[in-house]
């Protein structure tokens, strides 16, 4: 079977062959944590709370109808509360479901396979209202950003990271996520990893209707170097690896 033949069969559902496995969590086996760790001596920021946020373009019929993919950004910073709606609206956290005394699921503004939200967002901050420039972590449940380094020649290298794609230079931040896969397969073995790539496509079809909501664009990035944009954010390119990309600037 060639290349192309796996890559359609990984597309299909396997669900059926998941009735001779057990998972690890039917074996009872402790389940992953729901946000990776951070370490509390970071910068940490505050973001604006969703209902304190107000967005000059609230007419979801327009903002789906005006969705498209941007590539040219204007020398124009995002506000904080600009980029708090972004965060929010793609990965923000609604509550925590408990079980057992134990935090069991995050329920978020983006639907995801078993409620496992296998992802993190990281971002190149370039052109943020009070904000310096560099890489940063959005805490999802917290609702606040965390500041992780300033990076060298940060636009040269996202930029050679994604192949030559020159105009994500230009934008006031890049949403880069990662997948931490055990999320996933905690629960669905090797059903879980169509069920997590259909994910990141909720994420960033949401970011993309958050960005109509302030007058910015988005351009969803899936052509990168792997490693390359994986040394950027700093995982190890097993556990935890880069999955899409998306810049996001005024027009």
């Amino acid at each position: 079977m060639n290349k192309i033949d796996n890559n359609r069969n990984f597309m299909k559902s396997n669900f059926a062959e998941m009735k001779n496995i057990v998972s690890d969590q039917m074996k009872d086996l402790p389940q992953p944590p729901l946000q990776k760790e951070f370490d509390n001596s970071c910068e940490i920021i505050d973001l604006i709370p969703i209902e304190k946020i107000k967005i000059i373009n609230d007419n979801l019929i327009k903002n789906i109808e005006n969705r498209k993919s941007h590539r040219q950004y204007k020398d124009e910073p995002l506000t904080l509360e600009e980029l708090s709606f972004l965060l929010w609206a793609s990965q923000g956290v609604k509550s925590v479901y408990e079980r057992n005394n134990k935090s069991y699921v995050t329920l978020r503004t983006v639907p995801s396979g078993g409620s496992r939200h296998p992802f993190e967002t990281y971002l190149l901050i370039n052109n943020v209202t009070g904000l310096k420039k560099g890489l940063y972590r959005y805490l999802a449940i917290e609702h606040k950003l965390m500041f992780i380094r300033e990076i060298k020649n940060q636009k040269d290298r996202i930029i050679d990271a994604t192949l030559g794609q020159k105009f994500i230079g230009s934008a006031s931040t890049v949403f880069i996520w990662s997948c931490i896969a055990y999320r996933g397969e905690w629960r669905y073995n090797i059903a879980a990893h169509k069920a997590m790539l259909l994910d990141a496509g909720h994420i960033c079809q949401n970011l993309y209707l958050a960005c109509e909501g302030i007058g910015a664009g988005t351009c969803a990035i899936a052509a990168y170097d792997q490693v390359k944009v994986d040394k950027i954010i700093n995982v190890d390119g097993k556990d935890e690896f880069s999955v899409y990309l998306s810049p996001v600037g005024k027009y």
